[in-house]
């Protein structure tokens, strides 16, 4: 673990704590309207994958924050299964500045809640009698880069900050 991440973890003696206190699955689906008779095609899948994010103070320095991933899988024009997955975690964020505090709900958070929100969505789809379905890498950090210095360029240059 990088130094930098272990200080914000443990905190570093300014008060300063992000830290995961509950990972929890809050929704899942899975549909496959097309069984059984897309097993009968070739597999030649088409991913189509939404991510989206959401969260809420709960208490002081506490958050709920869920990442909310969506995939549908075409085979021939018609959906083998459609897949969603509401990855939740409590987090304690304290100390940190506004712009910190959004940066870290939209990067460590939804860094930290990703490979659950993954695995869940493969087991999922495996137990809907398809090939598990591995999830690309994501890169939050610049995500959330590109999504500021748009916003940031949409309102003439002036800087704004996220709102969940």
């Amino acid at each position: 673990m990088s130094e930098e991440k272990q200080n914000i973890l443990a905190g570093n003696g300014d008060g300063k704590i992000a830290s995961p206190q509950k990972i929890y699955l809050k929704d899942v689906s899975f549909e496959s309207p097309h069984s059984p008779g897309i097993f009968t095609q070739g597999w030649k899948p088409n991913l189509e994958l939404e991510i989206d994010s959401h969260s809420s103070q709960i208490a002081d320095d506490t958050f709920d924050v869920v990442l909310k991933i969506t995939a549908t899988v075409t085979v021939e024009g018609n959906t083998a299964f459609l897949t969603e997955v509401h990855q939740a975690g409590i987090f304690i964020l304290k100390g940190f500045e506004p712009d910190k505090l959004q940066r870290l709900k939209h990067v460590f958070c939804l860094a930290t809640l990703y490979p659950y929100a993954s695995a869940a969505l493969s087991d999922l789809v495996t137990k809907g009698g398809f090939p598990s379905l591995m999830l690309p890498p994501m890169n939050f950090a610049a995500i959330y880069d590109q999504r500021l210095q748009q916003q940031t360029q949409s309102k003439g240059g002036e800087a704004i900050t996220t709102q969940h």
